[in-house]
């Protein structure tokens, strides 16, 4: 299973503003330093705020923030609302299903198995998980920000 860049983009914007607690940040800054297009980070950062884990503040001073302590922000649940798809082989859409061996076949069962298991491991953390490491996360963004 791979990610799609859209939720690749989210995590990493959240891993940001993690790590940031300052004021908000703007998306143009956040884009450079995590070496990703800002047009794609806004339409991230839209569905992060419908989604109810990050704020928009207009004008000036404005930018991007946390709406959730890192702690309260699980990236499994992350990762199922940013993804449109999660359906591993056309198998798992009866409406679109064109697998001639479906009904006895036993792979669906083991990618369903495997997705639960991916998902298991996703739920047991948090953002707060991910910015332990945080003195080299902001090291590296910093290097980012210098090269870029």
């Amino acid at each position: 299973m791979r990610l799609t860049r859209f939720t690749d983009n989210g995590l990493r914007c959240l891993i940001y503003l993690g790590l940031s607690e300052t004021d908000p940040t703007p998306a143009g800054h956040i884009a450079q330093m995590m070496g990703m297009s800002e047009d794609h980070l806004v339409k991230v950062v839209q569905r992060l705020a419908a989604l109810g884990y990050v704020r928009t503040l207009r004008g000036r001073g404005g930018g991007i923030r946390l709406a959730r302590l890192p702690e309260a922000i699980n990236i499994g649940d992350v990762v199922r609302a940013t993804e449109d798809n999660l359906q591993l082989a056309s198998c798992f859409d009866p409406e679109h299903n064109d697998c001639p061996i479906a009904s006895a076949c036993l792979l669906s069962c083991a990618l369903d198995s495997a997705l639960r298991a991916f998902f298991a491991e996703l739920d047991r953390l948090t953002l707060a998980d991910l910015l332990r490491p945080r003195r080299a996360l902001s090291q590296l963004i910093e290097q980012q920000g210098l090269s870029a």
